[in-house]
């Protein structure tokens, strides 16, 4: 049988039903953490952890508990919620508890002989149809399960750490597995809120490719520089540094581990440093406390991780064992880095990184080098994925550490599909959503808006360039329909404002928080709105100087959205009824807008919709905006109005103070700014 394999796993058809019933097998470390990730992200379901210690399990169900009772107590979750999570959880040190089962996943420890004998043994208990996954971190699937009666219900689904918050989980593809369990685990994952990378049966796949020899270099570096100098050196690429993480989750027997497993099918270079069979804690400092490293030991540091990180990707992509922009996510959503391995690369320039990799391969031969130009292992698209769905084009905003909010990159992957594809005669039109269930668009990066408080022109300019997806829109010749999943705010609700149809979620919310940051929404939410919908010219009155949220049902009702959908996959359906519905009739901004009710803005002080205190300044500005953007001829002088706005606002002491805060995690104190 075929199986299509989308891009976005949520356009894949569901090759089964969600699981039921689940068991965990390994109550030690990330076990219950991954149990806890299923009991919360799957209502109803029915979990039981085994393990072959009771008091294993009894500390497992007490750290869960203990989850539920922190969420309870920092409001992430209501208490009716957490009883909800922690139903129908259960542990046993019995095999025959998981009769019944839809999947088992094995986190026991890492050793083959004993991953085999579990398996043998849940194969023994549960249906031919009940999928199997092991959560081992180097283990080929191959060695896994090819002795198992039904090997293709089984592969790799690599957790990382702590499991119950860290979105990625690594998919193995591997040749025994029935393609339609790699499709269901994917999707299944997506809905869950979490970030399934796919990769080949390699040993160590590919994240643990670069983290685990990352560290391993780190610690073959320990003849020239302290742990501590490493740690503050690898700061400028990682949230944190190699020895630190290796202190907190206890990492020296897995890099031991690991690493062995790579030199022994790979090669002598990949050995495990001897030193790890001698410390069990590093000295080492914390994120944020570097210790001062001398010039020339900080280049030979930094040349090194660079060196490893570089071989260890064109490897990867090299044997395909990942795709590149998976690549850089998963190092960025799972490793901590801060950019992803390939931006690195390319933001080096090629002659800089040809010196760092031949430094490399000079210190440590038999490592990996690259096999082709190093422009060619750059992804085409790093924050968006493409789909075709028969002949409509869906892209997908994918930044889920961001919930998918926009910035200059982003913006311009999304104008250059649409561009690639909008003169195929093939192509009907274009559907724009977000990654997973949370987010359509979380709104624009701040980016460089902090370097630009003070300079009105530049401010404007800013806009202006950060409207040129938008632009293109107004002027596309096939429709793009914007499908909003989850959240759509600031300029992600622009961006949907600025398509020809929108389709929602019934749970989608819309919001134009930006007043609460003391700035405005520059890109056409002042001007837009009251063109393509001025019968709700007083809810976005409210929207804009309030911050008022707008539900997809009144969204529906003010003919904003033209249509609800419940899940994901009637959503989908729905903005491509739309776009073969506006096929060869694209609606156009009107050029001319009616005159809107008068913004008041008398309130003294004015609040938002949640009551907290605003910039009466702001609110000033957004007032006489939305007035003149209106009694502007065109369109475009429209746009103009609310591009200059945005540049006022840019030199006001509210702008300062809120984007201040909003870096420094704090609320905004407008009283003293006006």
């Amino acid at each position: 049988m075929t199986v299509t394999r989308h891009a976005n796993p949520l356009l894949d058809a569901a090759t089964r039903p969600l699981p039921r019933r689940i068991a965990v097998i390994g109550a030690g470390t990330i076990g219950p953490d991954i149990a806890y990730y299923l009991k919360t992200a799957l209502p109803g379901l029915a979990l039981t952890l085994v393990d072959i210690r009771a008091e294993a399990i009894d500390a497992a169900l007490a750290r869960l508990r203990g989850y539920a009772d922190k969420a309870v107590a920092r409001g992430k979750m209501t208490p009716a919620q957490a009883a909800a999570a922690l139903e129908g959880l259960t542990g046993s040190t019995d095999y025959g508890a998981i009769e019944g089962c839809d999947w088992v996943l094995e986190a026991a420890t890492e050793d083959l002989p004993l991953k085999r004998r579990i398996f043998a043994q849940v194969e023994s208990v549960v249906g031919a149809d009940a999928v199997i996954t092991s959560n081992t971190s180097s283990l080929p699937a191959a060695r896994l399960f090819t002795e198992l009666r039904h090997p293709a219900r089984a592969t790799v689904t690599h957790f990382f750490a702590p499991a119950w918050r860290n979105p990625a989980v690594e998919v193995i593809d591997w040749a025994g597995a029935d393609p339609a369990l790699v499709v269901w685990l994917r999707r299944l994952f997506a809905a869950t809120g979490k970030l399934p990378l796919v990769t080949t049966d390699a040993p160590c796949f590919m994240l643990d490719r670069i983290f685990d020899n990352w560290c391993n270099d780190a610690a073959l570096l320990l003849a020239d520089a302290s742990a501590a100098e490493i740690d503050s050196v690898a700061a400028e690429f990682v949230h944190a540094g190699p020895f630190f993480v290796l202190n907190l989750a206890h990492g020296n027997p897995i890099i031991v581990e690991t690493n062995t497993l790579q030199a022994d099918e790979e090669g002598e270079h990949y050995r495990p440093a001897s030193i790890f069979g001698s410390v069990d804690r590093w000295l080492t400092v914390a994120p944020g406390k570097p210790v001062e490293v001398d010039a020339a030991r900080r280049a030979r540091v930094r040349d090194r991780l660079l060196g490893v990180l570089w071989s260890q990707s064109v490897d990867i992509l090299d044997r395909g064992i990942g795709e590149p922009a998976d690549l850089d996510l998963g190092c960025r959503i799972a490793l901590g880095f801060k950019r992803g391995p390939l931006e690195l690369l390319r933001d080096a320039g090629d002659a800089e990184a040809r010196r760092v990799l031949a430094r490399f391969a000079a210190e440590r031969p038999g490592m990996p080098m690259p096999a082709r130009p190093l422009p060619d292992y750059q992804p085409r698209e790093r924050h968006v994925l493409v789909d075709r769905v028969g002949d409509v084009v869906v892209v997908t905003l994918r930044r889920p550490e961001a919930l998918n909010a926009l910035h200059d990159e982003m913006t311009d992957e999304v104008l250059a599909a649409i561009r690639r594809h909008e003169d195929d005669p093939a192509v009907a039109g274009f559907v724009i959503t977000g990654y997973g269930l949370k987010a359509f668009c979380a709104g624009a990066d701040i980016g460089r808006f902090p370097s630009l408080l003070g300079d009105a022109q530049a401010a404007a300019q800013y806009a202006r360039e950060c409207s040129r997806l938008l632009v293109h829109l107004d002027a596309a010749r096939k429709p793009v329909v914007a499908a909003l999943n989850g959240l759509a705010l600031g300029g992600g609700f622009e961006l949907a404002m600025r398509c020809h149809a929108i389709v929602a979620d019934r749970g989608a919310r819309m919001q134009l928080p930006e007043v609460t940051l003391g700035i405005v929404p520059g890109i056409g939410a002042m001007v837009v709105p009251y063109r393509r919908w001025p019968q709700a010219a007083e809810v976005f009155h409210r929207m804009l100087a309030r911050g008022e949220r707008l539900s997809a049902a009144q969204a529906h009702e003010l003919g904003i959205a033209d249509a609800l959908a419940d899940g994901f996959d009637a959503l989908v359906a729905c903005a491509i009824d739309r776009v073969h519905a506006l096929a060869g009739a694209v609606p156009r901004i009107a050029e001319r807008a009616p005159a809107p009710p008068r913004l008041q803005t008398d309130a003294t002080p004015p609040r938002s919709a949640d009551g907290r205190v605003l910039s009466a300044a702001v609110v000033g500005v957004i007032a006489r905006a939305v007035h003149d953007a209106a009694a502007a001829p065109t369109l475009a002088e429209a746009l103009e109005v609310g591009y200059r706005a945005f540049g006022e606002v840019a030199c006001t002491a509210a702008a300062r103070e809120g984007i201040e805060a909003f870096l420094a995690h704090r609320a905004p104190d407008f009283g003293a700014t006006g």
